[in-house]
């Protein structure tokens, strides 16, 4: 019987450790926004595999320093215990910010992919213009008034990408006010040249606007694409072309 027993366990297929502990994926909101806003992709990554962990945060209450340091830094601690294989970070815009300013002191030794959606890594020329008012501070708050183009602004202090990331733009504003603020093409938030961040692995563009790119089904796919292959998927465009 016990020989019997034996026969069957070592006849059954190996599990991986992989499958034991699975690939995580932060996924960190943007600036007035919260987790619900990235459901859908939490959904998407969740069906392709990976178990996610959607960060609910204040975005407005504290520097980009600050909630680098605690947000960012509380989510990898909790991978990291939950035992995961890699951790990848999935960001949109000040989500970004936050994530490069962490990297910027820590390093995260099983730290897999990167992807930023529409992130202002070189600023915004919407802050230059209104983060001086009262009522943009109001509902921007701290880290919001941190996102200018100048040199002396947050993102432009951070230094190049030292880790792998793909970064996705859009290039369709809703928000006609905004875009008069913003040379070449823009998203109604950040202009599609001012999301590139020297380092970068990977750079697309897709026909989205700011507040919806994270929702769009392009962008979700060419997501999961890269944090699979480390690249996004283009069969016909050249690099750093638009993909529809």
């Amino acid at each position: 019987m016990r020989t019997l027993l034996v026969a069957m366990i070592t006849s059954l297929p190996l599990v991986s450790s992989a499958a034991k502990t699975p690939e995580h994926v932060i996924l960190l909101h943007g600036l007035c926004r919260s987790s619900s806003s990235m459901d859908l992709m939490e959904r998407a990554l969740s069906e392709a595999g990976y178990k996610v962990l959607n960060v609910d945060y204040p975005s407005r209450s504290a520097s980009v320093s600050e909630s680098g340091e605690v947000v960012v830094g509380k989510a990898v601690e909790d991978c990291q215990r939950a035992g995961a294989a890699k951790i990848h970070i999935v960001t949109h815009s000040l989500g970004g910010i936050l994530v490069r300013s962490y990297l910027s002191q820590h390093t995260i030794t099983n730290l897999g992919r990167v992807v930023m959606l529409s992130p202002p890594n070189q600023g915004s020329e919407v802050v230059d213009t209104l983060g001086s008012l009262r009522i943009f501070k109001l509902i921007n708050g701290i880290a919001g008034s941190e996102l200018g183009t100048g040199t002396n602004s947050t993102p432009n202090q951070l230094g190049p990408a030292t880790f792998t990331v793909g970064i996705i733009a859009g290039d369709r504003s809703i928000n006609w006010i905004n875009s008069a603020m913003i040379r070449g093409s823009d998203d109604g938030k950040v202009s599609v040249e001012h999301t590139k961040l020297e380092g970068m692995t990977d750079h697309i563009v897709i026909h989205a606007t700011h507040p919806f790119l994270m929702r769009n089904k392009t962008s979700i796919r060419q997501t999961i694409h890269f944090l699979r292959n480390g690249q996004f998927d283009r069969p016909t465009t050249p690099k750093n072309q638009r993909v529809s």
